[in-house]
């Protein structure tokens, strides 16, 4: 239930932002999200059917009057500023880098949006489906991330953390994001890849990219793979935990 005094006229300036306001705003409320709501990797774009969209510029955001702003890297890193000098009070969505902190933000923006009853059940609907996951254990397969940018993710990324929730183990052994290695691949091969958003037509694998290489490619076509929806990885959301099952009913699978 949203809280009588909630914002009512919110603006929404990227992505990310737009999945909290889809989710926890009441939809009359919604002035205007961003112009990639309605896009193969936001997650409740089917939600966005309808809303009006505005470009994350000062004077067009401005013009809408909103009485809330939502955003988490839309308009840049003065935009908040702006806007608080123009009397327009801005929620700030962090980049956690654990699923604790996911469950946080959740708990953090759907209460500044008037909702935090309902964003308090999402987070501990969040605890049940990962208790369920970590109740079925794992082998710790060692499973490497890709992307068709040819980018993967090591120690310190929401990445990791979902495949050490799913019970697997991270096969690059380099922290942060980083390019597929292809040298370990030549002499040394994960159990499993988690392949993500190959499924978006705009993110082909050009190329320049890593995972076009022939080693790469042989371990899309020879591996287990797990295709993970872009729009379950691309913001800390809820949404994660969408990913962290596809992994575990993988991890669980006969080999």
């Amino acid at each position: 239930m949203v809280h009588a005094d909630a914002p009512r006229r919110i603006v929404s300036l990227d992505y990310c932002a737009d999945q909290y306001v889809l989710r926890f705003a009441e939809r009359d409320d919604i002035l205007a999200l961003s112009p990639d709501a309605g896009e193969r990797f936001s997650y409740m774009r089917e939600e966005a059917a309808g809303i009006p969209t505005v470009r994350p510029r000062t004077a067009d955001v401005l013009a809408l009057r909103p009485d809330l702003v939502v955003r988490s890297y839309g308009g840049g890193p003065a935009v908040g500023a702006f806007m608080e000098t123009a009397g327009v009070p801005v929620v700030q969505i962090g980049f956690p880098e654990t699923l604790a902190d996911v469950r946080e933000e959740v708990v953090r923006i759907g209460g500044a949006l008037g909702n935090g009853q309902d964003a308090r059940a999402v987070a501990a609907a969040m605890d049940r489906r990962l208790a369920a996951v970590a109740e079925q254990g794992g082998a710790n397969r060692a499973t490497l991330y890709m992307t068709p940018a040819g980018v993967t993710a090591g120690e310190g990324t929401l990445v990791h953390e979902m495949m050490l929730a799913a019970g697997l183990s991270n096969f690059q052994d380099r922290p942060g994001w980083n390019p597929i290695p292809l040298e370990r691949l030549a002499y040394d091969r994960p159990d499993l890849i988690a392949a993500a958003f190959f499924e978006s037509a705009t993110n082909h694998v050009d190329s320049w990219s890593a995972a076009r290489h022939p080693v790469a490619q042989a371990q899309l076509r020879e591996l287990p793979v797990v295709p993970l929806d872009g729009a379950w990885t691309s913001c800390g959301g809820w949404f994660l935990i969408d990913a962290v099952e596809a992994l575990a009913r993988a991890e669980r699978a006969p080999r």
